[in-house]
């Protein structure tokens, strides 16, 4: 956000500009604050304006039709194939194919956000609670993203308020003192990529809990309209656009993805380290353009090669 200030026969008039792509051109927002302000009131009121243009991008946010955003009538059609009977297999997996799911998924949702627990360390945690020599938070993680698996494979749980909080909390009961609770007014949160620019910024704290609420009645609206990779790739996306938690976005977000594919008779999925810059990339292409193609085809990717590993 940036102030503007045009001036007109001598008086300057100061605004509160903000740019932001959507369907692929760049828009402003642009808030009046006064004319001829002082220092203070100047930074008084841009306070004010930032609240609302906040709020306003909180509406920008709103779910669209995916399929009349980003999908071709061909599209749907080769998507239906790809998500048939004929093309995965829809199977209940083994009890030894869970374990091997879990711990693979366990190691790349984590890495994904950045814990330095290797691969062979989760293994040796989750099978022989054997622990390396790294961080109790790390570690205390790691139990529970593996233990957040098995309860979305067991509860018969649609997506809801009480669904999100409940895998936050078991994720990050031991490393996080607000595990379960979504952010509170006046909590904002923003991505920041290693130049420091925001590459993402959460919804205004004082929209999430409507926001949520409007993203479960979508997906009960729609659930027996689109294909399960379809509703999961949007809710999964939408949920990172609200961000409504502190932290720990990104692993809730992605046993929603297994929950949703779950309750439609299909197999999990996991989004792996090696392909962490496609997802990121899927997920800014949602957010600036409301583009699901990317996350679906990264999914349809993903599940390929998931099928050769079990």
């Amino acid at each position: 956000m940036s102030i503007e200030i045009q001036e007109k026969m001598g008086i300057k008039y100061y605004y509160l500009a903000h740019s932001y792509r959507k369907f692929g051109k760049v828009r402003k927002l642009r808030i009046y604050l006064g004319r001829d302000l002082t220092n203070d009131a100047l930074v008084k009121k841009r306070e004010d304006a930032e609240v609302l243009i906040e709020e306003r991008l909180s509406k920008i946010k709103k779910i669209r039709d995916p399929y009349n955003v980003a999908l071709t009538d061909s599209e749907i059609l080769e998507l239906k194939k790809l998500t048939s009977i004929r093309r995965i297999k829809i199977t209940h997996l083994s009890d030894d194919e869970w374990l091997k799911f879990t711990e693979a998924f366990t190691y790349d949702t984590n890495a994904i956000e950045g814990s330095t627990v290797e691969q062979k360390e989760v293994v040796n945690i989750l099978e022989k609670n054997k622990w390396p020599d790294k961080s109790k938070e790390e570690i205390s993680e790691t139990l529970g993203v593996a233990e957040a698996v098995k309860y979305v494979r067991k509860t018969k749980e649609e997506l809801s308020i009480g669904l999100i909080k409940e895998l936050h909390m078991i994720v990050f009961k031991n490393s996080k003192t607000f595990a379960g609770n979504l952010r509170k007014i006046g909590e904002e949160v923003a991505v920041i990529d290693s130049n420091r620019n925001i590459v993402h910024r959460g919804a205004p704290s004082s929209s999430i809990l409507s926001l949520l609420e409007e993203l479960i009645r979508w997906y009960k609206a729609n659930k027996r309209k689109y294909p399960p990779l379809v509703l999961a790739a949007v809710v999964h996306n939408q949920f990172e656009n609200i961000h409504p938690f502190r932290d720990g976005n990104g692993r809730v977000g992605r046993l929603l993805l297994i929950n949703i594919l779950l309750k439609h008779n299909m197999p999990p999925v996991n989004i792996e380290l090696e392909n962490r810059f496609e997802y990121y990339k899927a997920l800014q292409e949602y957010e600036l353009d409301g583009n699901i193609r990317p996350t679906i085809e990264l999914l349809l990717k993903e599940y390929r090669r998931l099928r050769r590993s079990l």
